[in-house]
């Protein structure tokens, strides 16, 4: 069951961020014509960090990279220098739109995933009956 269970947590755990990224995007899009409003986006870049961290590693070098860090998921950042409107607002809609559909792509790739998961396990659950 272990097997199934890593799996179906790492992909839950996928389909959270997309989640996230999805809402941070369309708050941008909703945005788009608010004056002085600062386009977000969600920086995953300590996902590694916390699943490396879980990595039982043993260095043989001391030039070798260290597996432990932060244990933060993502956090939302705006970039605030910089403006592409005339009121303040820096929302490019080309960009978030493209990210929207990435993202949504991900998302679907991710449930497929999943799905197919499931599936198997329903498959040795039932004898492949």
């Amino acid at each position: 069951m272990d097997i199934f269970a890593g799996t179906i947590k790492t992909l839950e755990g996928s389909l959270r961020q997309a989640n996230i990224k999805q809402k941070v995007i369309s708050n941008n899009i909703a945005n788009v014509d608010t004056p002085n409003y600062k386009a977000k986006e969600v920086s995953f870049k300590n996902v590694l960090n916390e699943e490396s961290s879980r990595l039982n590693a043993i260095k043989t070098d001391y030039r070798h990279i260290d597996f432990k860090g932060n244990q933060s998921n993502y956090s939302v950042v705006s970039s605030k220098n910089t403006s592409y409107q005339k009121n303040g607002n820096n929302v490019d809609i080309d960009r978030e739109m493209s990210e929207m559909a990435k993202n949504q792509i991900q998302y679907q790739a991710l449930v497929e995933r999943i799905s197919g998961k499931f599936n198997s396990l329903r498959t040795a659950l039932t004898g492949g009956k």
